[in-house]
């Protein structure tokens, strides 16, 4: 019998004006969408804002994502590289959830200059870690995003961008069925 789809969170981790973001999460997207083992929800930070995880109370917001974040078996982060780092605004994301995360696998779409968004995806790795997610091997990046993509939103390098990106996801689904069926069997315990 064949598994059920996996339910893909996608995150657009970037909030700010005139973000390449879109682009490439619009492009990442289809490629997921066409996939029958996934089915696919994005996430965009810019259009679900978050107060700061200071704030005394959640707003209806956070709810709203958390139980979209839950719903997930697994994530794909989105994100730019700010000054070496990933977007605040992903980290106050991030924070102001736990168990949306745990036992979930994580891959990484980023973009940026000569890095294509790998710093960030290191410290990002790092912070799921804590978070008990898991993510995955490979990556996606964009190294000078900006003259890699069409004037319709499509990469230039179509086959290679393809290639990384069906690597990655389907490390991501073999992680996702796993991680699924285990915490059916038996919840996680941290």
């Amino acid at each position: 019998m064949p598994d059920s789809p996996l339910h893909l969170a996608i995150i657009i981790g970037s909030t700010r004006q005139g973000r390449f973001a879109p682009t490439v999460a619009a492009w990442f997207a289809d490629l997921a969408q066409s996939r029958t083992d996934l089915v696919v929800d994005v996430i965009d930070l810019a259009e679900d804002r978050l107060p700061d995880v200071l704030s005394d109370q959640p707003a209806p917001s956070v709810h709203a994502m958390s139980q979209r974040l839950a719903a997930a078996d697994a994530f794909v982060v989105v994100t730019p590289e700010y000054n070496h780092s990933f977007p605040a605004s992903l980290k106050n994301a991030i924070d102001w959830h736990f168990n949306e995360w745990r036992a979930k696998p994580v891959g990484f779409v980023s973009y940026g200059g000569m890095s294509g968004g790998l710093r960030a995806v290191e410290h990002l790795r790092q912070v799921f870690g804590e978070l008990h997610a898991v993510t995955v091997r490979d990556a996606v990046s964009f190294h000078g995003v900006w003259g890699l993509f069409d004037t319709d939103g499509q990469p230039k390098d179509a086959a290679g961008c393809n290639a990384a990106a069906t690597a990655m996801l389907d490390q991501l689904t073999w992680w996702g069925q796993a991680l699924r069926d285990a915490r059916q069997r038996r919840p996680y315990a941290a």
